[in-house]
């Protein structure tokens, strides 16, 4: 199971997917979790409301949310676990368009934005890591 968790195909397309997506989300997790960049910091953002009922407690799920953002962010950036990092997100990216961005389709309040980070999320968790990831190293050079 951890073999193919970190398996990796045996290209550099992932390698600029990872580094936007890393710098993306390690910068609106540090936004979220430590205040940087301007932002709510952890005790302002785990006290909004969310548009989910269900959704209990609210800080919980919002503090899950700032450091899927921050860890996921992370893990991609090394392509460690880039599969793990890229669920996170995606999962994350799937709750923001439903709760926030939908109808609306163009930015900055549409889910045209987070829709296309879904998009590379996605591509991450089909090919891995890919080249001078940390996973391949893991793997022992080994390409699927």
């Amino acid at each position: 199971m951890f073999r193919r968790l970190i398996s990796s195909s045996a290209t550099w397309v992932p390698l600029p997917l990872r580094l936007t997506m890393s710098t993306i989300f390690v910068a609106h997790g540090a936004q979220k979790v430590f205040g940087s960049f301007n932002g709510p910091g952890f005790q302002k953002w785990t006290s909004i409301p969310l548009p989910f009922s269900f959704m209990k407690p609210t800080w919980l799920w919002l503090a899950v949310a700032a450091f899927s953002e921050l860890i996921g962010g992370v893990l991609i950036f090394l392509g460690l676990l880039t599969r793990v990092g890229a669920f996170l997100i995606a999962c994350t990216m799937v709750t923001a368009i439903a709760a926030v961005h939908w109808p609306s389709f163009f930015v900055p309040q549409g889910i045209e934005y987070p829709l296309a980070l879904s998009a590379i999320c996605l591509a991450l968790l089909i090919s891995g890591g890919g080249m001078a990831s940390v996973d391949l190293a893991m793997s022992g050079g080994r390409r699927r």
